[in-house]
């Protein structure tokens, strides 16, 4: 089964944590990555949840985030576009947490909108090594982030606030 068919699989089967599972999978194989999240955005539109992770020691999942007004957020959160970062000063230019990030050997970060009907839903994210990433990837990983759309509205319906 290929990775897209196994995350259709996951998709209909559930439980979300497989589907969550499968598209981490498919993403490694597709572009790659050390560190892989998914985070949506609070009703609020101010900050943002954890809903998976791959290191869960270093990212747990749940807690808020706050979102600043960066070139990153306005990119990501109002335009809805895929943002790369190539280096650590990109790192360290939109995330608070970049020292954390660094650490874990991550210098390149890659994140992919999660949109449905032109509404942000939050976004996959992808980090790795310095330069890991080119502009060409979110192409690579756009079909899989639209896969996220159902569990991210239940996830944004069932927050308090």
């Amino acid at each position: 089964m290929s990775p897209l068919d196994t995350c259709i699989a996951a998709l209909r089967s559930g439980p979300t944590d497989a589907l969550f599972d499968a598209v981490e999978k498919a993403t490694a194989a597709a572009v790659g990555h050390k560190l892989f999240t998914l985070l949506y955005v609070a009703p609020n539109g101010k900050r943002v949840k954890r809903l998976y992770t791959n290191m869960p020691n270093e990212y747990p999942v749940g807690g808020y985030k706050e979102v600043t007004d960066t070139p990153w957020r306005r990119q990501i959160l109002q335009e809805k576009r895929a943002w790369i970062g190539f280096d650590a000063g990109d790192i360290k230019s939109a995330f608070l947490d970049y020292e954390l990030i660094l650490s874990l050997g991550c210098e390149s970060a890659m994140n992919v909108p999660v949109v449905y009907n032109g509404r942000l839903l939050g976004t996959m994210n992808l980090l790795d090594a310095k330069g890991h990433y080119t502009k060409t990837d979110p192409d690579k990983c756009a079909l899989f982030a639209a896969l996220l759309v159902g569990p991210f509205l239940d996830a944004i319906a069932a927050d308090p606030g």
